[in-house]
């Protein structure tokens, strides 16, 4: 991680997250702000771009772009293996 500004977050978890951050830390040389740092950046990064994602569906479906009845049954036979 980048050389960044950083500011203090304070917050509840349960007692088998922090045992595990505390194990994962220990074997990686890690320390447990680090690991919980990095957690939060590829969820954060994750749902952002599920977000988005979902945001572009929903502006393509407003103007009505759409898969033909035969574009489905082709992804369909596809994930079917036919």
């Amino acid at each position: 991680m980048d050389e960044r500004q950083t500011t203090s977050l304070g917050m509840r978890i349960p007692t088998d997250i922090k045992r595990r951050l505390g194990e994962l830390a220990e074997r990686t040389g890690r320390s447990m702000s680090f690991l919980a740092q990095a957690a939060l950046e590829e969820y954060l990064e994750r749902e952002s771009w599920q977000l988005e994602r979902i945001r572009e569906g929903i502006a393509a479906a407003d103007a009505g772009d759409f898969a033909t009845d035969e574009e489905v049954v082709a992804v369909f036979d596809r994930w079917a293996g036919r």
